[in-house]
């Protein structure tokens, strides 16, 4: 089976809901269908997010939509066990048993009213993860159409190598942004390359516009005049700044605004010039490159 295609730019649901945005069914519907109309086709979801409720909610509005399935690309993470009404849990741990893997895709392509997962991720690692019970889950869950591709979420090089050891992954989202580039230096990025496994970046605006640090600051001053430079906003420009990566790294992001979903794509069009890719790693660190 080739490897799941995801549209450029992934829309994140974990703000849809009940932990944030609170949108009705007809505001996810609406949501979705303006990121298809510009040409974001996936959705990332997680099991937990708004306590175990956004995967409905999200089932609900797209099954209104009317929107092919084959149509969107819908991904979700399992693996933590979070304390909700729903959940019997009395502390957020992880659960990679294979029974509970299983059980938590079918619930996900339940909710999400769907006949499968486009891709399947485990949220975050656990000390206690079996790679070969791991391994069993995923191969029934493709052998049995549920799944068309396997990742991770979170993992580190060597935990995503005791993964791959006994089974093939295909992507890893992590956290990736002008302010928290950690990923280009430690050798994540590069172990991806290698490997074949694309990174998904969650949080990829950073810091940028929710802190007012002299890290911030010196960006935002940077990207007042690269903004004059590519006639393109600042949230623009920092995921170009991330689609230029050599990996191939796909932004997730979590915005329902109209206008800033319309200028997400814009994104791809802009090449920064070097220097200005220099900058900005530049101005985020405080001191000129090692």
């Amino acid at each position: 089976m080739s490897k799941t295609k995801l549209s450029s730019i992934v829309a994140g649901t974990m703000n849809w809901g009940d932990w944030d945005k609170k949108l009705s069914t007809e505001e996810m519907q609406h949501t979705i269908h303006l990121c298809l109309e510009n040409k974001i086709t996936s959705f990332d979801h997680a099991d937990i997010y708004g306590g175990y409720t956004t995967e409905e909610q999200f089932g609900n509005a797209f099954k209104q939509s009317g929107i092919p399935r084959e149509q969107v690309q819908l991904i979700s993470k399992c693996g933590i066990q979070y304390l909700a009404e729903s959940r019997a849990n009395t502390i957020k741990h992880y659960d990679y048993r294979k029974e509970y893997i299983i059980w938590s895709a079918e619930q996900s392509i339940q909710k999400l009213q769907c006949d499968y997962l486009d891709v399947f991720l485990l949220h975050r690692p656990s000390p206690l993860m079996q790679a070969d019970e791991i391994a069993e889950a995923i191969e029934y869950l493709k052998t049995n159409g549920m799944i068309r591709s396997f990742g991770v979420s979170n993992f580190t090089a060597s935990q995503t190598e005791l993964i791959r050891q006994k089974t093939q992954i295909e992507f890893n989202q992590i956290q990736f942004s002008a302010t928290y580039f950690e990923a280009m230096l430690d050798g994540s990025l590069d172990y991806m390359q290698l490997h074949g496994i694309q990174p998904m970046a969650w949080k990829p605006l950073g810091t940028v516009f929710r802190e007012n640090s002299s890290q911030t600051q010196r960006l935002k001053t940077l990207l007042e005049r690269l903004t004059i430079k590519y006639e393109a906003g600042a949230d623009t420009l920092l995921l170009a700044w991330i689609l230029q990566h050599p990996s191939k790294i796909i932004p997730v992001a979590g915005t329902v605004n109209p206008a800033r979903i319309q200028s997400l794509m814009k994104a791809n069009t802009i090449t920064l010039d070097l220097e200005d890719w220099f900058a900005i790693w530049t101005e985020s660190m405080g001191n000129k490159v090692p």
